[in-house]
C-alpha cells in the first residue's frame, strides 16, 4: 500500500496544489480579501508570482517522484508479486481453491484451512518433474520452516501417495502416516521487462514507442504541476456574490478532461496511432494556451494604445505597450 502510494504522488500533489489554488484564493475573493491586496499595489500578477514560486518546489518535488520513486516503486511491487508467487504459505490459503506454486512445480488443493494452527484437512497435492508425476491425498497438513534449509515443510499426515513415471503405463501407490514435502525456495527473478520498474536513463537511451510514452508520462507530471497552479490562480477569480466554491466545479470539469486526454495521448504514442513529437506535450500545449486565454479574458494580459509627444513637438507617436 506505501509502495501504491507513493507512485500516486506524483498525480495526487499536483491535483491537490490545483484545487487548494482554486479553494483558498476563491476565499479570499469572497471575502474581498483580494480587493483589499489590490487597493495595496499586491495585485494578481503577484500574488501569482508567489503561487509560481511554491508550485516550482512542488514540480521539483514531483518531478523527483516520477523520474526516481516512481520505477522503484513499481520495481518493488514487481518483486512483491514475484515473492508471493514463489513463496507458500498455508496462511494465505482458502478452503476450496487450487493454488500453484510455480517454484516447486506444485498444485494443491485443502477442502478446509485452519488459518490460526497453520493446518489444512482433506489435502490434494500435485507435483510434477521431467521423470515422475506424484499425486498425494492426506487427511491433514502442517506447515512448518525446515530447521536446516531455511525453507518450509509441509507435514502430511494419513494419507496415500500415487507415483507415476512419466511416458509409463505402471505405478506405484504408497500408504502413509507422515511424509514430509520440503519447498525449495527460488530465487526471485524477474519475469519480463517492465517499462514502469525501468529506470529513465534507459528510458531516454530506447528508441520504442511504449517506453518514449512512459519516459514523456514522467517528463510532463511536473510541468503539469506548474500549468495547473497556474490555471487555478486564473480559475479563483470570482466576485463576493458568487462564493468561494463556484470555480470549483469547473476547475473539477477541466481536470476531468485534461487528466484522461493524458492518458490517452500516452496511449497513442504506445500504438503509434500519436506521433512522439508532439506526442503528450499536445496536451501539455493544450493546457497552456487555455491558460493564455483566460489570462487574456480576465485582463491580466492587457494589450494597451496609448500616445504622446516627443520632446521635439513634431508630432504624436502610437505605441503599443504589452503590460503583463
Amino acid at each position: 500500500m506505501l509502495l501504491k502510494i507513493a507512485i500516486a504522488l506524483e498525480v495526487l500533489l499536483p491535483t491537490t496544489l490545483y484545487l487548494s489554488v482554486v479553494i483558498a484564493l476563491g476565499r479570499m475573493y469572497r471575502d474581498s480579501e483580494m480587493v483589499a491586496l489590490e487597493s495595496c499595489g499586491v495585485g494578481i500578477l503577484k500574488v501569482g508570482k508567489s503561487i509560481f514560486y511554491f508550485a516550482f518546489m512542488v514540480a521539483v518535488l514531483v518531478a523527483i517522484l516520477s523520474l526516481y520513486v516512481r520505477p522503484w516503486s513499481f520495481g518493488k511491487v514487481y518483486w512483491l508479486k514475484a515473492q508471493a508467487q514463489s513463496d507458500f504459505d498455508i496462511s494465505q490459503m482458502e478452503g476450496g481453491q487450487f493454488y500453484e506454486i510455480k517454484s516447486a512445480k506444485l498444485l494443491i488443493f485443502a477442502e478446509n484451512v485452519n488459518h490460526r494452527k497453520d493446518r489444512a484437512e482433506k489435502v490434494f497435492v500435485s507435483t510434477r518433474d521431467d521423470k515422475k508425476h506424484q499425486i498425494i491425498f492426506a487427511k491433514k497438513v502442517y506447515q512448518r520452516m525446515d530447521p536446516t534449509g531455511g525453507g518450509k515443510l509441509l507435514l502430511l499426515q494419513n494419507g496415500h501417495m500415487y507415483e507415476f513415471e512419466q511416458g509409463g503405463e505402471e505405478g506405484r501407490i504408497t500408504e502413509f502416516e507422515q511424509w514430509i514435502l520440503r519447498l525449495t525456495p527460488k530465487e526471485i527473478i524477474p519475469e519480463r521487462y517492465r517499462r514502469k520498474a525501468a529506470s529513465t536513463a534507459h528510458l531516454m537511451q530506447s528508441d520504442n514507442l511504449e517506453d518514449i510514452a512512459e519516459l514523456q508520462w514522467r517528463l510532463s507530471t511536473p510541468l503539469s504541476t506548474l500549468l495547473l497552479a497556474l490555471l487555478g490562480v486564473l480559475l479563483s477569480r470570482t466576485t463576493p456574490r458568487q462564493g468561494k466554491y463556484a470555480k470549483v466545479m469547473v476547475a473539477f470539469m477541466i481536470f476531468a478532461v485534461y487528466y484522461p486526454m493524458s492518458v490517452v495521448a500516452k496511449n497513442w504514442v504506445e500504438k503509434g496511432a500519436l506521433n512522439p513529437l508532439p506526442g503528450m506535450w499536445a496536451v501539455q500545449a493544450a493546457l497552456a494556451v487555455l491558460i493564455v486565454a483566460l489570462a487574456w479574458h480576465q485582463n491580466v494580459i492587457v494589450l494597451r494604445r496609448s500616445s504622446g509627444t516627443d520632446q521635439a513637438g513634431i508630432g504624436k507617436n502610437k505605441s503599443r505597450k504589452l503590460e503583463i
